[in-house]
Parts: structure tokens; C-alpha cells; sequence
């Protein structure tokens, strides 16, 4: 490990000084020693760029002294704050029991342990959001056991110092931050509240929980900020249900969505923990949490229904994942707002998505319409009935077939006696055909085919209620997705699960007009407005989403 510099050692010339014990993007952080007292101390080294920008270096002051202040059993604390030669050092109690993350990636926690520790994290977050100092890289890492196990979260404010609250990053993708935990708000550089807090506390629980994050981590650090700033998270699965409807309401996209303070998380998480592991699940666990009466309270309220057995949440989670984005090295390097690459690198509002869906939904309404009408003959039959056709001499056999857009709807054998042919149709036939359908005679000395359409309303007929069932479901479902599309409430499953609906909707388009009409459907006729009408359901789809990202985008600008 590095040994600290030669400026470092001058600027705490009360403290013996030992290796590098800890690096990231905020920092390096020395172990170290308090002569007088013979106090273990960490120290941390501040980026050097606080040096060079004196309104930060204020800034960092008046935000040490906040934490120097902040006296709670789940936050490190901070002793002294020092200023030397461009030097910016904070003086911290030294923890030597190791990461949240060390801990979760050898030997991993059981769910009744996370749920432990999430609540010691809230409650070091609630304390310092009463303070009004904000964490903004609240991460595994960051949370610190002592000898005697109990959590203490670390590093607050360092990074709303540095990058005034917004996400920075260098023009060729690194992140100066944790992006696998970066609240959207953070990432686009809008105000931020405890809420961006409450969202790092929650990715963390459930990675905790599941072993996995909430959104993909491949394609690098401005991927994974666009998945969390476009992108709904992940179904929480394999998690007992109440747990993970409190970690899901922590992780939504939208602030006022989550819930309003650590506190409330708190209590929540705590209930929902009691519900599944019963009420003493606390005093079983063994972990030491310094909590409010509320969260008390709500930690021991007994389970409304039955308890999950034991054995099966004994089994601990371990992380198998490792950090893949290195930390970014503050000193000649440009930094720019997250926000500028991120809205450089999202699609424009799609208009020309737009112009293609409307363009393929006129020639799909059109294409009914525009069908030639038929040139074999009318046969105008009431189907409840016998039906009579002639037939040529020489005929002996008979066979009726009737189909529409090229299924079977019918086919039956008749009776041939003086020059006309008598068919019987099943009773359901009667009932499915509306308007016009194809129809065919077949007998020994050749086939006729005729235009059947029966003098009956088609309304009555199952094409014609059908159609117009299939077409008010199509679009109405259409229409669900699409609000929720705008609303940005879905993603990709919505534009893949339009095609299908897109489809339906073109062939109700041509069906329910050719029954009005009486003209037979066809089946290439139908396929086409099927296809047209999926190709303009994606556009509109596609349209709909990029649109709504991009009006997400400019209100994050104002």
C-alpha cells in the first residue's frame, strides 16, 4: 500500500501516519494514529481539486463542520478537519470490521440480517438528514462495521462537495460517483432531497436481498445511469412479497413516489420484516440497531398471517458481482454534468416514427374499402333454413363449402333431385356468418362458386359482433400501453407486446367494415391490414416512448 505523501505527514504533525488503507473516486484514506491521545484514527485525504477551486474548499468547511457535529451510533465520526498546504483531511474514527461489501461478497447475509442493517443504514441517514447534510453515494462500501459489529455509514456530503449535488463524469464515460446506486434525480443534475438517499438505501437492500442490482450493469458507467434514468427496475423476485414491496416503493423512479424521509423507510422495512420473520426477529438476529421508538414499534408488531419457517430464510445471500467502473481520478481531468452526455446519447423525439405509424394506419383503415368487389355470382339464402342451389344435369353429388378470409366455416353434403342440390348446414354456421362469406359448390361435373350473403342483420353474426368486440379490446388495450408508455411507467415489453395487439387491431379494421359492406374477407387482405396495423401499433409504441423521455429530459433541464 502507498504510504502518504509528504504534505500529509506536515499537515497532522499529531498523528503517526500508516499506509493506504482505502481509495475510491472521493478520496484516499490513510490509517493512522492520535499521539497524545493513542486513538486509532482513519484519515481521509479529500480530492485535490477542492484545492483548486476556493468556493469549494468553503464549501467543504461549512459541510465539515456539520458532520463533525453529527453524534449518532450509525454514522463514523468525524474528530477533526484540516486544511494544510492544498491538503484537505478529515479525521475519522478507524473501523476495523471491515465493508458491508466485503462481508456480502465472502460470506453474505441471511435476509433477516440485511433487513438489520438496512434499518442502523436509515437510521445514520435520517439523523444526518436532520443535520441537513445529504450522503448522494450511499453503496455497500460505504457502510462500515466496528470490531463489535455494528454498522456506521461513512463518507457523508464528500459528494454533493465536489460536484454540487450534480453526477459528474469525464467525456470518455467514467463516473465520478457509484452509478449502480445513483438516484435519476442525481444523475440529471435536478434538486435533490433525502429522497436520492432513500433510493441509494434501497438498491442497496435489494442487492442485499438478491444478490443482483436492479438494472443491468453491462455497457459501462453511462449505460447503467441511463437504465436508471429511463428504465423501470426489476421485479424484486425470489424475496418474500412484503419485503419486496417496501424495497420496490424505495427504488421508483419518481421521487414523490418513494417514500418522503429514511424514518418512514424505516418503519416500513421494519414492519414488513416482522410480518415475515415474526416479531422477536430483531433480538434473533443479533445485530446490534440503535432505532427510534416508531421503527421499535414497528419492528415487534406482530405478523397478521402465518410466518415463513425459519429454515428457508437461513440461507445467506452472498454478491457475486464486482465493481466494474474504476474510480475517477480528480485532478487534470474535464468533468461534465452527466445530464450533457446522457441527453447527447438519448434518441430525439421520434417524429418520424410518428409520421410512419399515422402514414400505415390511414392505409390500413383504407385497405377495406378499397377491395375490388366480387364477380361470382349472389347467393342472397336465409342459412337457418335449407338451402337450394341449381345444379346442371348430369349431377348426382353434391358438396357445400362456405369460408371466410380463408377458413372453414362450413362444409356439408347434399341432396341432388330434380336439377337443384339441397344442403343442411350445421347450426353453428348459421350464426357465424355475417355480411358476405366465399362460398362454393363442388359436384361431379365441376365447382361454382357464389358470394353467400344471408339477408339477416351482420350485426347478429359472431363475425360481426366479433370484429367489433376484437376491435374495441384491441384498442383499448393499445391505448393502456401507450399511457403507460407516457406516463413512463413501461419500457420494452410494451412496445414488443403492441405487435400482437397491432395485429388483432388490423384484422378487426378489415373485417368489421367487409361485414357491413357484404363483401367476403380474404386472407391475404387480412394478414396485410394485420401487418400494418402491428408495424403502426410498434411506431406508435416507439414514438410514444421516446417522446416521453424527451419532454423527461427538457423538464429535468428547467
Amino acid at each position: 500500500m502507498k504510504a502518504p505523501s509528504p504534505s500529509v505527514v506536515a499537515a497532522l504533525p499529531q498523528y503517526d501516519l500508516g499506509a493506504q488503507i482505502g481509495h475510491g473516486g472521493m478520496g484516499v484514506v490513510y490509517s493512522a494514529v492520535h499521539r497524545p491521545l493513542g486513538r486509532p484514527v482513519a484519515i481521509k485525504r479529500l480530492p485535490g481539486i477542492l484545492a483548486e477551486d476556493r468556493r469549494m474548499s468553503e464549501r467543504f468547511e461549512h459541510e465539515a463542520r456539520l458532520l463533525a457535529r453529527l453524534d449518532h451510533p450509525h454514522i463514523v465520526p468525524v474528530y477533526d478537519y484540516v486544511q494544510n498546504n492544498g491538503e484537505h483531511l478529515l479525521v475519522m474514527e478507524k473501523l476495523d470490521g471491515g465493508t458491508v461489501w466485503s462481508r456480502f461478497t465472502e460470506v453474505g447475509f441471511t435476509p433477516a440480517q440485511t433487513c438489520a442493517l438496512g434499518l442502523a443504514m436509515l437510521s445514520g441517514l435520517h439523523a444526518a438528514h436532520g443535520a441537513g447534510v445529504l450522503h448522494l453515494d450511499v453503496k455497500p462500501k460505504n457502510l462500515l462495521f466496528t470490531a463489535g459489529g455494528v454498522l456506521k455509514v461513512a463518507d457523508f456530503g464528500i459528494s454533493q462537495v465536489v460536484s454540487e449535488g450534480a453526477t459528474l463524469m469525464t467525456h470518455g464515460g467514467q463516473v465520478l460517483g457509484t452509478p449502480a446506486y445513483l438516484s435519476p434525480e442525481q444523475a440529471l443534475g435536478n434538486p435533490l432531497s433525502p429522497a436520492a438517499d432513500v433510493y441509494g438505501a434501497a438498491t442497496v437492500l435489494y442487492e442485499l436481498l438478491s444478490g443482483r442490482l436492479p438494472f443491468d450493469s453491462g455497457g459501462g458507467p453511462l449505460a447503467m445511469i441511463q437504465r436508471h434514468v429511463h428504465q423501470e427496475p426489476r421485479p424484486l423476485t425470489d424475496v418474500p412479497a412484503p419485503l419486496a414491496r417496501v424495497v420496490m416503493r424505495g427504488v421508483e423512479r419518481e421521487p414523490v413516489r418513494r417514500y418522503r424521509n429514511a424514518e418512514t423507510f424505516a418503519i416500513d422495512l421494519a414492519g414488513a420484516a416482522a410480518e415475515v420473520f415474526g416479531a422477536d426477529w430483531l433480538m434473533r438476529v443479533g445485530t446490534p440497531v440503535h432505532l427510534s421508538p416508531q421503527v421499535a414499534a414497528a419492528s415487534s408488531r406482530p405478523a397478521t398471517g402465518s410466518v415463513i419457517p425459519r429454515e428457508t430464510l437461513n440461507i445467506p445471500v452472498r454478491g457475486t458481482m464486482v465493481e466494474a467502473t474504476p474510480p475517477v481520478r480528480l485532478g487534470q481531468q474535464t468533468l461534465v454534468p452527466a445530464r450533457d452526455l446522457i441527453d447527447g446519447q438519448e434518441p430525439r423525439p421520434a417524429r418520424w416514427f410518428g409520421l410512419a405509424a399515422a402514414l400505415l394506419a390511414a392505409v390500413m383503415v383504407a385497405l377495406p374499402f378499397s377491395l375490388p368487389a366480387s364477380d361470382v355470382p349472389v347467393l342472397a339464402v336465409d342459412l337457418s333454413k335449407p338451402v337450394v342451389v341449381p345444379v346442371a344435369d348430369g349431377v348426382t353429388s353434391a358438396e357445400f363449402d362456405i369460408w371466410a378470409a380463408g377458413f372453414s366455416v362450413a362444409r356439408t353434403a347434399g341432396v341432388v333431385a330434380d336439377g337443384r342440390a339441397t344442403f343442411e348446414l350445421p347450426g353453428a354456421a348459421r350464426w357465424v356468418v355475417g355480411g358476405a362469406v366465399d362460398a362454393a359448390v363442388t359436384t361431379n361435373t365441376g365447382v361454382t362458386e357464389y358470394s353467400l350473403q344471408p339477408p339477416q342483420n351482420p350485426m347478429i353474426s359472431i363475425m360481426g359482433v366479433g370484429s367489433g368486440v376484437l376491435l374495441l379490446f384491441t384498442f383499448a388495450y393499445l391505448e393502456s400501453l401507450l399511457r403507460s408508455l407516457r406516463r413512463r411507467q413501461s419500457g420494452t415489453a410494451a412496445v414488443v407486446a403492441s405487435a400482437p395487439l397491432g395485429f388483432g387491431l388490423g384484422v378487426a379494421v378489415l373485417v368489421l367494415p367487409s361485414v357491413l359492406l357484404r363483401v367476403a374477407p380474404g386472407l391475404w387482405p387480412a394478414v396485410a391490414c394485420g401487418v400494418l396495423g402491428a408495424s403502426a401499433a410498434v411506431c406508435t409504441a416507439v414514438a410514444t416512448r421516446r417522446a416521453a423521455a424527451s419532454r423527461a429530459s427538457a423538464a429535468a433541464g428547467t
